[in-house]
């Protein structure tokens, strides 16, 4: 629902289970609306739009270069396989339409770049649809873990992402094709832990990363579970570890847990909220064990974070608001959100390479 006559105007590419939450997501912004959906078949493309309640005025194509060449389509929200994602982005940024790109980016940095650089060359805003940033407890959290007081230096991280996808999953979902996307677990549930550690570091990358060798692989060699450890190297006496775990073949987890020097951070459902209208955290500053070790002096505060609207919805928001930059003020795209995914995509490629590498440490 716009509110005003001049939103941006997207075009979904792929009509994947996710885009049902992100149309939802566009039709929610107010400086946004869907006016194009492609897939590879007229029929699916239509069946997208009954499903979703679209208005009839839609676009719908039976190809992804219908919608790229439709003059009335500002920017693309792709969530195609990891796999397609150098050839359509690239050929996007190329038609001058600005790139929301589903996560992993890329299968490693190299075609990452060069995403990038096609985006950079033709003008167009970047960013991937990791939705969590968008949240403002997010924000909230930032704010506490950035308090010298209150927080300290971070000393550890932990990060986890898990479900159990079941055998149908297992077989034939695209996630475990090698041919489609061949990252997996790493690349699926993995980019969210990966993000959250490199968040809580302000995106500075660690000095090495090692993958743990309790991997496991199906039979065509994609992840299906995977652990790693990350370390920052510093003068100072104590240094900074993270670690973080992710899996199709586990119990849901989506938790991220921060050790400061000076206080704690929890949360549970950092990837998803379990509310959609706020948000929730603990933290705690300055616990200490009482007299004889027999409880402690504080409990954590349970810290709840209100939203307007879904998370998803604030990205499309946040990522609309970027393009009219653009688009309507003739600024340059942001490079914030680029930055942030491809430190994600470099650590992730780290990760990897420690596993096949044999588990060895990976220098960045």
């Amino acid at each position: 629902m716009a509110e005003n006559e001049n939103p941006i105007r997207f075009g979904i590419m792929g009509c994947a289970e996710i885009a049902r939450k992100v149309s939802r997501a566009i039709h929610t912004s107010p400086n946004a609306a869907v006016v194009a959906v492609a897939s590879r078949s007229a029929d699916k493309a239509k069946q997208f739009a009954v499903q979703n309640k679209l208005s009839p005025n839609v676009n719908l194509y039976g190809s992804y270069e219908e919608l790229l060449d439709d003059p009335f389509v500002d920017a693309v929200y792709m969530p195609l396989p990891t796999s397609l994602h150098a050839k359509w982005a690239v050929m996007a940024a190329q038609k001058g339409k600005h790139l929301l790109l589903e996560k992993p980016t890329a299968v490693d940095v190299k075609v990452f770049d060069e995403m990038l650089d096609s985006c950079e060359a033709n003008g167009v805003q970047f960013m991937d649809a990791s939705m969590w940033y968008h949240h403002p407890r997010t924000a909230k959290m930032k704010e506490l873990m950035s308090d010298p007081e209150l927080f300290g230096r971070v000393r550890a991280i932990h990060s986890s992402s898990s479900y159990t996808g079941g055998p149908q999953f297992l077989e034939n979902n695209i996630r475990v094709k090698p041919e489609l996307d061949s990252l997996g677990a790493l690349g699926d549930a993995g980019w969210y832990c990966i993000g959250a550690i490199m968040w809580t570091m302000n995106q500075k990358l660690p000095t090495t990363v090692t993958a743990i060798p309790t991997t496991v692989l199906n039979s065509s060699g994609v992840i299906l579970t995977c652990t790693a450890s990350l370390h920052w190297t510093a003068e100072e006496e104590e240094q900074t570890v993270a670690t973080f775990y992710c899996s199709f073949i586990a119990h849901e987890t989506m938790g991220l847990s921060v050790c400061g020097s000076n206080g704690t951070l929890f949360v549970e459902d950092f990837i998803i909220p379990f509310d959609e209208s706020c948000a929730g955290f603990r933290f705690s500053s300055g616990a200490k064990f009482v007299d004889m070790h027999i409880g402690w002096n504080s409990k954590p505060r349970e810290i709840e974070v209100a939203n307007e609207f879904p998370q998803e919805a604030m990205m499309i928001e946040e990522f609309s608001r970027l393009v009219k930059g653009v688009r309507d003020r003739g600024l340059r795209p942001d490079s914030t959100w680029a930055r942030t995914s491809r430190v994600t995509q470099l650590v992730m490629d780290a990760v990897k390479s420690s596993i096949d590498g044999g588990y060895k440490a990976v220098y960045l």
